[in-house]
């Protein structure tokens, strides 16, 4: 199957924005020689930048309404630096993320989250959108990770499911 199909059949993706690292390696699958650019703030990271950590954490933690809430995420560290080479091929980052996989329970659903830095400016949190097609390149948009409110987020998608006819009470909470 080539990209352009594995893309086709992400867009099912829960969140398109905000993909899973199932998602992004299903999504690189047939694309191995093909440039994997990553850009955020309105640039794209250099070519000589590395994946320095690959990490996955279990959280528990209280919300903000004393819900128990409890998640897996994996964090991705790059290295935004310039060196003299292109820029690495989507089948490198896949071995990379293959060799972690060995030795690290990753969860294929769980949370993905891009820690990225230059070395001088602090690191950032990003999420990532579904990868695309650019220019011979597989480019994928890292946006920064906005904080949420838990329970809130659950009423809207509540609300969302909610199928009450117009002007009736609300269905759900």
């Amino acid at each position: 199957m080539t990209i352009q199909g594995n893309l086709g059949a992400l867009t099912g993706a829960a969140d398109p924005e905000d993909i899973t690292i199932g998602e992004l390696l299903a999504a690189l699958d047939g694309a191995a020689e093909l440039p994997l650019v990553f850009s955020y703030d309105g640039q794209d990271v250099k070519p000589g930048y590395h994946v320095t950590e690959v990490k996955a954490g279990r959280f528990e933690a209280l919300d903000c309404g004393a819900n128990p809430e409890s998640w897996t995420e994996i964090f991705i560290q790059l290295w935004d630096v310039n060196e003299d080479r292109a820029h690495m091929p989507a089948g490198k980052f896949v071995k990379i993320i293959g060799k972690v996989i060995e030795h690290v329970d990753l969860e294929r659903t769980a949370k993905l989250t891009f820690e990225v830095s230059d070395g001088e400016r602090p690191m950032q949190l990003h999420r990532a959108a579904l990868p695309r097609i650019d220019g011979g390149q597989v480019r994928v948009s890292l946006s920064p990770r906005p904080a949420s409110c838990k329970p809130r987020d659950r009423w809207f998608q509540d609300q969302k499911s909610c199928s009450a006819p117009a002007g009736a009470q609300p269905c759900c909470g």
